[in-house]
């Protein structure tokens, strides 16, 4: 869910990178409710389940979203939809599948 920047920002100070604004993790869902919950999938699930696939064993550290929200809160929320990530695992993904960091969202 990206939304353009406020008319505030001049043409010399508006962000280098994008005419757009993200909003912020708070606004995005990531509330204390979410931490919690985190906390607790985390406790659950502590293992990477990408790198369990690949025989591996490394500690999870995010709760990954399966399949990105994209701002709705019923698939935010959706259980099913969650697994848990190393950072390594979760980057990569984020950055080849999700199309984070500006690149194209693969289906």
């Amino acid at each position: 869910m990206l939304i353009e920047y406020p008319a505030i920002y001049c043409e010399k100070h508006k962000p280098k990178h994008n005419d757009t604004y993200r909003p912020s993790a708070y606004q995005r869902g990531y509330t204390g409710a979410w931490r919690r919950y985190r906390q607790a999938f985390l406790i659950k699930s502590p293992l990477c389940a990408e790198c369990m696939r690949r025989g591996l064993i490394r500690e999870a550290k995010v709760v990954d979203h399966i399949t990105p929200h994209k701002g709705n809160m019923d698939i935010f929320w959706d259980e099913s939809n969650h697994q848990s990530l190393c950072i390594r695992c979760h980057n990569k993904k984020t950055a080849t599948k999700d199309g984070g960091f500006g690149r194209k969202r693969i289906k």
